[in-house]
């Protein structure tokens, strides 16, 4: 489609020109006119009448999504007339490049920002832990694909032809394993994953690293990070200091920082869980009480320059929402409010929960006019999943953010055009997980897929909780569903073919430990042997099948750093195939009398009422605590 774009486009023609080959246009002097209008009011116009047009917008951000607006109603209709009013004045993503061990490259990174310009998101923030180059520093990030001040530049000025605003969020207290773990940093140490408050050497440190990640970026704003450091205190800080409340230690660490954040002319956020999850008002949980009342000696300690931002990602109660908002309002510090999509526990999004609780979330947040809001991905254990498989959670804040109500027809219809994604066969990405044994949605956010592909054959620690669940039957259909969406999400067909492979895998392999042992159980050994011969063979060519796609897939998305991770347990599996079916020979052939593994009673995983959640690696493959 031929555009004539009439008006002042200055700050726009670099990201009109990203844009135009990703959306089927080009700028011509032939083409239809549309005029576009820069507007004081805080509202984006979309117009069009016989064969002329008009785009009214107050933010840079605005004009994209309008833009898009545009061109999708072109599809439909020759004539309309679409009035949208932004409810937030930040609403965007937040992408964990470290916790999880894997690094977006810059074209992924590219690629996730020209998605949100035309869905209108205008804030990305990236979690760096130690996923940045500092000065004088090696060991930071070493051999962890660390980007430079020229990789963060880049994205940058992307960001901004595109009108948005990148900031770097790190972390200034705890989360922090990855750099304590190196002798470099014995001096600023309090334990194995937090810094030692009150050393100066600390504060040089994080003065470091404040300067440098702020450096290539032209947005002033900055994440402290500043959370869930639990064993604050109890380390080498009690060893100097004796014992101190965590109030008060932390009260300490912040006004330190927010001195070295003046000094660099930065403005401060930081997570709010140690203010409000803390023993001091909710005992030693890590929930809220929402009959917890802010002493006054917490509300008089916070710096005022800090903004406090709240998260929370599986509830779907606004009424909590509304009142734990309602309590970060008596800090007197401004609130910014996120939720989380869970792609973070396997290979697939639990859309179910992540729908209901980002409801629930957006919905406080718009009623309650909070102006800032973003959607948390984090990696967690080594971020197996696609990361372009939770987009569908991005066109649902960016509807919500345009919208007091949200229209789910209108979304349907928006992530098609924003990402050439069908909504139908994105949202059963979710069945990965949710499976027969779980509660509709997955509510305990149970991650079957992954357990039951990392854990060991004949010692199947999860057999137990998946009896009389026939959940190869469920992965041999979702194989099947998988293969039916790849035609269906164009360029995004990948996302659909690793999860097909995914299921493929699973249908043999979820019950196999089952089967066999109850073949071994009842003497059946010319059924031993055909699992050995037959089926083993099968899924162990499954398993290499979907190793080398994946690999594949990560090489695409990320650096390199963080596949040896996904290698090593990919190594295990096929490992383990081969160790399987040696016994099971053996067994057979009468060289053992009999498989110790397949003796032992088969236990209940103790989870949640549904099936297991099982956050991590090691508690899968083996029993014993030294799997990794």
């Amino acid at each position: 489609m031929k555009l004539q774009l009439i008006g002042d486009l200055t700050r726009l023609e670099q990201g009109i020109n990203a844009l135009a080959d990703k959306f089927n246009f080009s700028i011509d002097e032939n083409g239809l006119p549309i005029k576009v209008i820069k507007s004081q009011y805080d509202k984006l116009e979309v117009v069009k009448s016989k064969n002329v047009g008009s785009i009214t917008y107050s933010k840079d951000i605005h004009f994209f999504r309008a833009l898009g607006l545009f061109l999708e109603a072109c599809e439909e209709k020759d004539e309309f007339h679409i009035v949208e009013e932004p409810q937030f004045d930040r609403n965007g993503l937040f992408f964990d490049v470290s916790q999880g061990n894997a690094v977006m490259n810059i074209n992924t990174v590219k690629e996730i920002l020209t998605r949100m310009s035309v869905m209108g998101l205008n804030w990305l923030i990236l979690y760096m832990e130690d996923s940045f180059e500092v000065k004088d520093e090696p060991f930071f990030g070493y051999m962890r694909g660390k980007y430079t001040y020229e990789d963060l530049k880049a994205i940058d000025d992307y960001a901004f032809s595109l009108g948005i605003e990148v900031i770097p969020c790190i972390q200034t207290l705890a989360h922090l394993q990855e750099v304590m773990k190196w002798p470099r940093f014995n001096s600023v140490r309090e334990d194995e994953a937090t810094l030692l408050v009150g050393e100066p050497q600390t504060y040089e440190l994080i003065e470091n690293l404040l300067s440098t990640v702020s450096a290539p970026f032209r947005s002033k704003r900055i994440h402290l990070g500043l959370d869930e450091a639990w064993k604050l205190g109890l380390g080498e800080y009690l060893n100097r200091n004796g014992l101190k409340s965590k109030f008060e230690i932390m009260t300490e660490h912040i006004n330190h920082i927010v001195k070295i954040t003046e000094k660099l002319e930065l403005t401060p956020m930081m997570f709010s869980d140690m203010y409000f999850r803390t023993p001091r008002l909710t005992g030693y949980g890590n929930n809220f009480d929402v009959d917890a009342q802010i002493p006054e000696e917490i509300v008089s300690a916070i710096p005022k320059g800090m903004q406090m931002n709240f998260w929370e990602y599986n509830r779907d109660d606004q009424p909590f929402y509304e009142t734990i908002i309602e309590k970060h309002r008596s800090l007197n510090v401004p609130t910014i409010v996120c939720g989380g999509i869970y792609s973070c526990f396997g290979f697939g999004v639990n859309y179910g929960i992540a729908f209901r609780a980002s409801n629930a979330i957006l919905n406080a947040s718009k009623k309650k006019e909070i102006k800032e809001v973003f959607l948390t991905h984090w990696g967690d254990d080594g971020t197996e999943s696609q990361i372009f498989s939770a987009m569908l959670g991005w066109q649902l804040y960016a509807e919500h953010g345009y919208s007091r109500e949200l229209d789910m027809e209108k979304l349907k219809r928006r992530f098609e055009f924003c990402t050439g994604g069908n909504f139908d066969d994105f949202i059963s990405v979710k069945y990965i997980d949710e499976v027969p044994g779980t509660s509709e949605d997955n509510t305990y956010m149970c991650n079957p897929s992954k357990y039951l592909l990392w854990q060991n054959i004949l010692a199947g620690l999860f057999d137990k909780n998946i009896e009389g669940l026939n959940l190869g039957e469920h992965y041999a259909k979702l194989a099947e569903r998988m293969h039916e969406s790849i035609e269906r999400n164009g360029e995004f067909d990948y996302v659909f073919t690793l999860l097909e492979k995914v299921s493929s895998v699973l249908a043999i392999k979820a019950e196999i430990g089952l089967q066999i042992t109850s073949a071994y159980k009842g003497k059946r050994n010319e059924e031993l042997q055909r699992l050995s011969n037959e089926t083993l063979k099968e899924l162990k060519s499954r398993v290499e099948d979907l190793r080398l796609y994946h690999r594949d897939i990560w090489f695409k998305t990320n650096k390199a750093f963080g596949w040896e991770i996904i290698d090593l347990r990919y190594g295990a599996l096929l490992a383990n195939i081969d160790t399987a079916t040696k016994r099971l020979n053996d067994y057979v052939s009468g060289k053992i009398a009999k498989i110790e593994e397949l003796e032992e009673e088969r236990l209940m995983h103790p989870s949640t009422p549904d099936l297991p959640l099982i956050t991590g690696y090691k508690g899968m493959p083996s029993a014993s605590r030294m799997s990794q």
